[in-house]
This record gives structure tokens, C-alpha cells and sequence, in this order.
């Protein structure tokens, strides 16, 4: 009977432990480094170290460039989007900083909201001359990479149900004016892994964008290099398109894609 009892109470002492690291990280929006954890939580280092070793491995949890410890995006997608959407700015914002000291262009992380993309994060190109958007912007998908590469990787019950609600105003002269167009440039989307906006949000201006994937290997976020036309030439263009499909490859593998 008291060996019964002890197996009963055992996981309780895991599970409150557990908790004590997971509230304690989530009071804590930069993350907390090990040793910061082992003093919040009451734990020694070597027990914290233990959780939060099982914590990251199963993708629960996230340690950054500096080695500190954030909440990983399962544990995110466990509570609202907005909570989801924080944590992965989080987990990209290192790789988008050093995608615009690669390229010197202005870097945008997006996602799908209902059927339009939703700008995250945006670091502005230091240019005096740049593109500029705003986080909290929405644009239609159509006239844009992210939106392109958002929709070209989805599954095609959810595309189709998105191109219903497409309306295909034009931007500009060279905006894609309808579905059938729209249908025909996610294929190349998708056979050549990144998608191009050319001048079809704004005249004057070019982006390249690529997927973020999850570990299921569902689209979640996009990424983006966007410059005026006058540097982003057609050399400048498939040397950023590269740039842009690696990074974002990195913030999939921070995701748990491929592992």
C-alpha cells in the first residue's frame, strides 16, 4: 500500500516541478538562462537542467543565442494565436537580423490571418531609400511573396476556400488579376521553392519571400527580403531568394521541422 501511494505522488512532485520552470519562464518574456531558472523555481541546477533538457527536446521549450530559455512553440500553440505569434517572433527575430545585415533590404515575417497576411515583424533596411511596412498590416495575398508562398504550401481544401474569398483588386498594373493566374503562379511557387513579388504591391519595388514550416511540415509563417527595384536587380534577386529559403529553413528547424 505505501508503495502504491508513492507512485501515485511521484508524478505530482514531476508535474509541480515542471510547473514551477513553466511559470516561471512565462513570467519572464526574454527567456531566463539556466542558472536563473534553478533560483526561481527552488531547484538545483542539475534537476532544472534535467526538465528543461526533456522540455526543449520534445519542443515545449526554446533556448535562444544567448543560451536563455523561452517558451517553444508547441507549448505556445498550446494557448492563444497571439501567445503563438509572440513566441515565433521570438524564435526569428535572431535569423531575420542576420538575413538583413546579409542583404541590407528590409526583412518581414508574416502569417495567414483568415485570408489575408498579417506583417509580424518588420526590420527596416537602413537605406535612406527602402521599403517599409508596418507590424499589425495586413495585405491581400495575391500581390505579395508572403502571401504567395502562405498560400502555395497550404493544402489545397484550405487554398481553395482562401480563393474564394479573394476579391483581385489591383495594386498596381502587374498585380495578379485573377484565380486562375493566381493558380497558375502557385505551382511555380511551390517547383521553385520561393516566391517573387515583382512590383505587384508597390511599382518600383521587388521582394522574395519563402515558407516557414512546422514539425508537421505545415506552412505557419513566411519570410521576406523587399527592396526597390534599383538594387534588387535579377542577380540581387536569386542571390536573396537563397538567402531568404536558408534562413527560413533555420527558423523551420527551430520549429522542430526535420528533426
Amino acid at each position: 500500500m505505501i508503495r502504491a501511494r508513492e507512485s501515485k505522488s511521484a508524478p505530482v512532485g514531476v508535474v509541480g516541478k515542471v510547473l514551477r520552470i513553466l511559470e516561471a519562464l512565462d513570467a519572464a518574456p526574454t527567456g531566463l538562462q539556466l542558472r536563473e531558472i534553478s533560483q526561481q523555481t527552488s531547484l538545483n541546477k542539475s534537476t532544472a537542467y534535467r526538465f528543461v533538457a526533456h522540455l526543449e527536446n520534445e519542443g515545449y521549450l526554446f533556448r535562444d543565442d544567448t543560451g536563455a530559455y523561452i517558451v517553444g512553440p508547441k507549448l505556445a500553440r498550446l494557448g492563444a494565436g497571439i501567445a503563438y505569434h509572440a513566441t515565433l517572433r521570438k524564435i526569428s527575430r535572431p535569423v531575420l537580423r542576420l538575413l538583413a545585415k546579409e542583404t541590407t533590404e528590409t526583412v518581414n515575417l508574416a502569417v495567414l490571418d483568415g485570408h489575408d497576411v498579417l506583417y509580424l515583424e518588420v526590420l527596416e533596411s537602413s537605406h535612406s531609400f527602402r521599403m517599409a511596412s508596418q507590424p499589425g498590416m495586413h495585405r491581400p495575398p495575391n500581390c505579395t511573396a508572403l502571401g504567395k508562398v502562405l498560400l502555395a504550401f497550404l493544402p489545397s481544401e484550405q487554398r481553395e476556400e482562401i480563393f474564394t474569398m479573394l476579391t483581385f483588386e489591383r495594386a498596381t498594373p502587374r498585380t495578379i488579376p485573377n484565380v486562375a493566374r493566381f493558380r497558375r503562379e502557385l505551382v511555380r511557387v511551390v517547383r521553385q521553392g520561393y516566391a517573387m513579388d515583382d512590383q505587384e504591391t508597390d511599382m518600383g519595388a521587388r521582394c522574395v519571400a519563402a515558407p516557414v514550416l512546422d514539425e508537421s511540415g505545415k506552412v505557419v509563417a513566411a519570410i521576406s527580403v523587399s527592396g526597390p527595384s534599383t538594387r534588387m536587380n535579377r542577380d540581387r534577386i536569386q542571390a536573396f531568394a537563397g538567402a531568404t529559403r536558408r534562413a527560413a529553413r533555420t527558423i523551420s528547424a527551430r520549429l522542430g521541422h526535420g528533426n
